[in-house]
């Protein structure tokens, strides 16, 4: 383990570098390496961490650690797994509308499907943004939401860590959940019934 200090900070790309307390060139570090136990790292953190290798062999710095407290509170755990919550209850009411046969089984296939492809597209644009290779659009990313894989985007946002600090972004995204839902519930009133 080397002790440091986060000396750049990127809040809206996740990433930053780290200058060791013993001399040297700084490192550079991302999000997914840091700490899911503790709040957001800022410019001027002491922290302690390992110095690793990324996916093209280059020297990085991961298991963040910050070195003095900085922990999450409960109240900020609950709000990061809140999604997840919503998640879950928009599951159980696709079942009971299933059940009361007022959506086809495709249609809960459709939403499984999207979902499975729009965590696959977070997931490699997640892997695309370590190795500063061709990123998706966010816009693609918030259509696939649209057509119904956002319970798929929700998972990756909360469990990859991926477009999960960038406030204009979780808005769209939420937007687009509101306006998928809102879709769906149209479907299974008489206008729109199958």
């Amino acid at each position: 383990m080397q002790n440091g200090v986060i000396s750049n900070w990127n809040e809206e790309k996740g990433f930053g570098f780290i200058t060791s307390k013993s001399g040297g060139k700084t490192v550079f570090t991302h999000i997914s390496d840091y700490s899911k136990n503790h709040h957001k790292p800022f410019k001027g953190l002491e922290v302690q961490y390992i110095i690793g290798r990324d996916s093209k062999g280059r020297m990085c710095a991961v298991k963040v650690i910050p070195l003095n407290g900085h922990k999450k509170s409960s109240t900020h755990i609950r709000r990061k797994y809140l999604p997840m919550i919503l998640l879950l209850s928009f599951t159980s009411i696709t079942i009971f509308v299933f059940n009361r046969h007022l959506i086809p089984l495709s249609l809960i296939a459709l939403y499984l499907a999207m979902s499975i492809i729009t965590f696959i597209m977070y997931a490699k644009d997640k892997s695309a943004a370590q190795s500063n290779a061709w990123r998706t659009p966010e816009s693609t990313l918030h259509t696939l939401s649209l057509l119904g894989g956002w319970p798929g985007a929700t998972i990756a946002q909360s469990f990859l860590r991926h477009k999960s600090q960038k406030v204009s972004f979780k808005v769209a995204h939420w937007i687009m959940v509101i306006v998928n839902c809102g879709a769906l519930y149209w479907l299974i009133t008489p206008q729109g019934s199958f």
